[in-house]
């Protein structure tokens, strides 16, 4: 069957796409974080760490958002997108709390549910199944966090807005930190489904 859109190649070949505009904003988000722990914990240059945090949250939003509107999904930006997005949460929290701005009771969930998220990834490889795909509510999630995170730092910056930077910074920690709880206990629950309902395949059998 040929296609119906003239030149525009097929969707599965559009999906193998790595040279894109919202992949290229990931891949600057990802040489960014050992940039922002340099920032953090060696030269200790926390308005330019603020200032990194919350570019990574603008493009966060914007790869996401200029994939739909210029029509470059990709599976490479499906899976690089959402680790960049934990990559950036465990080594901004791991700086904060080094630093002594963020208490070490926020880290253990954080981190927590991301290595509880990641032993149950075998479920789906046994299966030979992608990972969920990330839910709306779960980068919302994501973003509160990686909102409320610089803000936290600035509250401790000496400027006139640090009273404000803590207070915002507290009220999207601990929201944030709700929510991420929550969609961790969802992907649990999908996990569970897929384990109960689809049976694992041998390892010696091929892929699709």
């Amino acid at each position: 069957m040929t296609s119906q859109s003239g030149d525009a190649p097929p969707a599965p070949q559009r999906e193998d796409r790595i040279l894109t505009l919202p992949n290229a904003l990931s891949a600057l988000r990802l040489i960014g974080v050992p940039v922002l722990l340099w920032l953090l914990l060696i030269v200790k240059a926390d308005g330019w760490a603020f200032a990194l945090l919350i570019a990574s949250a603008v493009t966060d939003y914007l790869d996401g958002k200029l994939a739909r509107l210029l029509d470059q999904y990709s599976r490479l930006g499906a899976l690089l997108d959402p680790f960049v997005d934990r990559l950036y949460l465990v080594a901004t929290v791991l700086g904060l709390m080094v630093r002594g701005i963020l208490p070490w009771p926020f880290v253990v969930v954080l981190i927590g549910r991301d290595l509880i998220l990641a032993a149950v990834l075998p479920i789906y490889r046994r299966r030979h199944l992608d990972p969920p795909e990330v839910i709306y509510l779960g980068k919302a999630a994501t973003f509160a966090l990686m909102s409320a995170l610089p803000w936290l730092l600035a509250g401790e910056m000496d400027w006139p807005l640090a009273g404000f930077g803590r207070a915002f910074g507290w009220a999207f920690l601990i929201w944030g930190t709700a929510v991420y709880i929550w969609t961790g206990l969802l992907y649990l629950g999908k996990a569970r489904a897929v384990a109960r309902t689809i049976p694992a395949i041998p390892r010696d059998s091929p892929r699709d």
